[in-house]
């Protein structure tokens, strides 16, 4: 093997050496220049005719001193003597220029490399008590947005968005769709969540919450999902503290895996189940997206859950009697959570009252008000007949949300599904018969031979898992227009809800005179977002959103009490109290259509006020069937 020159000795040490870095660069340029003030000072110092003219003593350190100044600061040579020194420092300033050039374009460059690091956002955030976002996707416009309004009444709050996307861009659409995030500071960092070193960069170890979001762009999202939440608990560098983890999984295959990774640091929320069930619970019930929806957002009044020492010993109906500007919903108890209990449960030692409040600060005892006992109604609901139910699109939510269908609706019903996609095979159901129609649901004449009036509730699905989301939103939305027009062209008035992927597609819905029935995935951000402030709530929405259990209903408000009478809210409490239910708010019919009414709906009302019913209106309680 042959031996290396001594050039290739050289060449492997000088690589070497400028791999290390802006200083190490620097330094050698320092060297560099040293050495040529020495070669050149020398030389001028000892060569009679390279001094200035008429000074032939000129010092070893005059030379030096001279040479290191032209090379620093090029052009100072105007008033040199002499042929042989100007020559000289007309070298030294050239070599200045060459010396001087290479520093500024090192400084220039390390500056500049600076920059677009810290524009990756790569540096370590120093945040504690602040939230963590996982992921990228839609839903964390919606969730920033009920983050920030949830920590108006709290002192300065921090949000870190970690994301394997450009930290600018980020940073750019937040501002676009956020642009006054108050008191909250929003902070951006680019890496892999799934990776511990840049997990580092947003620093969980003391977060207060951490909300792992499903990427769009992934073939698999909820592995992801799974796979971030391993990096969190698995986390050789994590503390002794629990994290307080809520996460996102869209099939309901992935829940046995998250929940052996979550244990009990984590809270799911399964997306497609969700969504199935909100929708099924609000196409037989106009306006209950929206009493959800008020429930969710941190916007307007939401669910808190408060001791009150006060109460201890006394019953649940005495609870409710007890708050004039908040509606007490149930109780945390040593056995758990439990929604519309009855209303002679005792309130013992330590039970907290869930309550419905507009912020925590309006939970306070007030003087106990009294029901007009000869407005009170008596009547009942009539017997349930057979329901028609119709499903335009599909996905892969629609066997979950048949399921949840069949949980409802009366024996006999029946259930159309058309999609013009290959529909799986679904179940048979004891109280009700499915059948699949392979059809455009978007089409005119599909539609008008279906003779939609004749269904009482109508589903329009959006086709995820078959379109991109703005083009099966354009879909469902073309959709719901043909409904509306046939709805006015027939004079008759349909039921129906409709599934969004964009909430901004939701918005045109609306201008569309599409009703208030519409569930998007924003829902599943309010989700997130409210189970991230209180993990508590987890179990409240896991009874509110099931079939079993007690559940939100609107029902006719004459069943209640006497339509056209002037009467507080107290009186529509005990009501709906001796039907074994909580009264928690009420819809106007004649708003149903007006967004900036909330349709109509109204929850937590104060007790006090006086409302006077008309036929159609709704009462919105908690019951169990």
């Amino acid at each position: 093997m042959n031996k290396p020159r001594l050039s290739e000795r050289f060449r492997y040490w000088f690589d070497g050496y400028m791999s290390r870095g802006t200083i190490a660069l620097v330094g050698l340029l320092a060297a560099a220049t040293f050495l040529f003030v020495l070669v050149i000072g020398t030389v001028v110092s000892l060569v009679d005719p390279l001094k200035p003219e008429g000074d032939k003593n000129y010092s070893f350190g005059e030379s030096l001193w001279a040479s290191l100044l032209r090379t620093l600061d090029p052009g100072t040579m105007g008033g040199d003597q002499g042929p042989g020194y100007r020559g000289a420092m007309l070298i030294v300033t050239i070599g200045g220029l060459i010396i001087v050039a290479s520093l500024i374009g090192i400084i220039s460059g390390a500056f500049d490399a600076k920059v677009e690091e810290l524009r990756k956002g790569r540096s370590r955030v120093l945040e504690t008590g602040h939230t963590v976002i996982l992921g990228w996707s839609q839903k964390v416009f919606p969730i920033i947005s009920e983050l920030v309004i949830a920590n108006e009444s709290s002192g300065k709050s921090a949000i870190v968005v970690l994301a394997e996307r450009d930290k600018v861009e980020m940073e750019d659409e937040i501002r676009a769709r956020i642009p006054n995030a108050g008191k909250t500071k929003i902070i951006v960092r680019s890496g892999d969540p799934m990776d511990l070193t840049d997990l580092e960069l947003a620093n969980p170890h003391t977060a207060r919450s951490i909300i792992i979001v499903a990427p769009e762009d992934s073939t698999d999202p909820d592995s992801v999902v799974v796979k971030t939440a391993l990096a969190l608990t698995n986390n050789p560098n994590r503390g002794e503290g629990k994290f307080h983890i809520v996460g996102e999984i869209q099939q309901p295959g992935y829940m046995e895996a998250a929940r052996l990774v979550g244990r009990d640091e984590a809270h799911w929320v399964l997306a497609s189940d969700l969504i199935s069930r909100i929708t099924v619970q609000s196409c037989r019930q106009s306006g209950l997206s929206v009493v959800y929806q008020e429930l969710l957002d941190f916007d307007g009044d939401e669910i808190y859950f408060s001791v009150q020492p006060d109460l201890v010993g006394k019953s649940y109906l005495e609870a409710q009697y007890s708050f004039s500007d908040s509606t007490v919903i149930g109780l945390v108890t040593a056995a758990g959570v439990v929604m519309n209990p009855a209303t002679d449960t005792t309130i013992a030692p330590g039970d907290q009252l869930i309550l419905i409040a507009s912020d925590d600060s309006a939970i306070r005892l007030s003087a106990r008000g009294t029901a007009d006992e000869s407005l009170i109604a008596t009547g009942t609901a009539p017997a349930a007949k057979p329901e028609r139910t119709l499903v335009l699109g599909y996905n892969s939510g629609l066997h979950a949300m048949l399921q949840e269908l069949s949980e409802y609706v009366p024996a006999k019903s029946s259930v159309t599904v058309v999609a013009d996609v290959d529909v799986p095979a679904v179940a048979k159901f004891s109280t009700m018969s499915v059948s699949v129609q392979h059809s455009d649901s978007t089409s005119r004449a599909v539609l008008e031979k279906l003779s939609v009036k004749d269904y009482d509730h109508i589903i329009v699905l959006a086709y995820r898992e078959h379109l991109e989301v703005q083009q099966a939103d354009a879909k469902t939305l073309f959709t719901l227009l043909h409904l509306r027009d046939i709805e006015e062209q027939q004079g008759v008035d349909l039921n129906i809800v409709s599934e969004m992927l964009d909430d901004r597609n939701r918005e045109l819905a609306e201008v569309t005179k599409a009703d208030d029935f519409i569930v998007s995935d924003k829902l599943i951000s309010l989700m997130l977002s409210q189970v991230s402030e209180n993990k508590q709530l987890t179990e409240v929405f896991d009874t509110l959103f099931s079939s079993v259990g007690s559940e939100v209903y609107l029902r006719p408000a004459e069943l209640y009490v006497t339509t056209g009478a002037a009467l507080d809210f107290y009186t529509v409490l005990e009501s709906a109290a001796r039907k074994g239910e909580t009264a928690i708010g009420y819809r106007v019919s004649s708003l149903a259509r007006s967004a900036d009414a909330a349709y109509g709906v109204h929850i937590n009302p104060s007790k006090s006020e006086s409302v006077t019913f008309a036929p159609g209106d709704k009462v919105i309680v908690l019951a169990e069937d």
